[in-house]
């Protein structure tokens, strides 16, 4: 598995394999998307300390990784966010089963609308994250326009994150595989603190 992913950092198809990856963790949040684009920076940070390369020929290229990442998010997000949005007796029920969607409604319903949209920031680094707040700003009928931005800013911070963590760490360290593991453990530690944030009670509003 390892060896596979090596080449494919190597290769072009490394970009369909980070966005398929990114656009489908929204729905089924086991997929190690965050680990795939840390591994395909590290993969540049490696090359380009080898030796100069035509930027041609530069793969994967860091600016190309952060677009390719930052729209695979975005349009993860607004795929879950439109299937929330028309709704449907099955997903309602699997809603009503899930307790973190049902505080996300709890939250967004007001948070969203009041410029709270930070909370789509942080949620994407949380573990399944995403996929609560996208589903929730669907289910509790918020407007594109109160969404979309917010959900732009997340895939920018995220994937920026992401991807400093793996062509840094890779710099810093000196070897792809041990920046690859301090990146990702980084980034974990970094969703651990961003649940917690968003799993702190919402303060009542003052009489």
């Amino acid at each position: 598995m390892f060896e596979t992913l090596g080449s494919l950092t190597s290769s072009p198809w490394i970009y369909a394999l980070v966005a398929l990856s990114i656009l489908l963790d929204v729905f089924l949040p086991v997929l190690p998307s965050g680990v795939l684009v840390i591994t395909a920076a590290a993969a540049a940070a490696a090359a380009g300390a080898a030796g100069p390369v035509p930027v041609e020929a530069r793969v994967p290229d860091i600016l190309a990784l952060l677009v390719t990442a930052v729209t695979a998010s975005v349009l993860g997000d607004m795929a879950a966010y439109r299937l929330a949005r028309r709704g449907g007796a099955r997903l309602d029920r699997a809603i009503a089963r899930s307790r973190r969607l049902t505080r996300a409604h709890e939250r967004l319903g007001t948070a969203l609308a009041r410029g709270g949209g930070a909370l789509v920031v942080i949620a994407r680094f949380a573990p399944a994250g995403r996929s609560v707040v996208s589903l929730g700003a669907g289910k509790t009928q918020r407007k594109v326009k109160e969404f979309l931005p917010w959900s732009v800013l997340a895939a920018i911070a995220w994937a920026g994150y992401s991807i400093a963590l793996g062509y840094f760490g890779t710099q810093w360290l000196g070897t792809t595989w041990l920046g690859t593991a301090v990146s990702v453990i980084a980034l974990f530690a970094a969703g651990a603190l961003a649940a917690l944030v968003v799993r702190r009670p919402t303060p009542a509003p003052a009489a």
